[in-house]
């Protein structure tokens, strides 16, 4: 039996404002605006974004439209860390990143048995 290859394609992620949200991924993290469609029938567009150099992972940003998402903007998984940035250069993109006024919540250290080097809230 052959083995089944899967990948994630795509997460959704809620946002307040689609330029907003593309101001800050493609215009301060440096992210490839993929897509950028309108979807008139319902008053939407289908906006997809990816980091430099992925191949598979890519984030819908999709603008809220009821209260409940409009709550969930900036806390969608309940507090915990929710995406992983990976990075050939961790101290080149880590600069760049403040250069922009992008916020840490702490300084970057290094940590055993793995190549993390901090914890990042990246705050737009």
């Amino acid at each position: 039996m052959s083995r089944m290859k899967q990948s994630l394609g795509l997460v959704s992620l809620v946002v307040r404002d689609y330029d907003e949200a593309l101001d800050f991924f493609v215009g301060k993290l440096g992210f490839l605006l993929v897509e950028d469609s309108p979807v008139p029938e319902q008053a939407k567009r289908w906006v997809v974004v990816t980091p430099p150099g992925a191949t598979e992972s890519r984030l819908l940003l999709a603008r809220a439209s009821t209260p409940e998402q409009e709550a969930r903007i900036g806390a969608q998984s309940g507090g915990r860390v929710f995406l992983f940035l990976y990075t050939d250069n961790f101290w080149r993109d880590y600069e760049r990143y403040k250069t922009q006024g992008i916020v840490f919540v702490r300084e970057p250290k290094d940590e055993p048995l793995r190549y993390r080097r901090s914890v990042q809230r990246l705050v737009w």
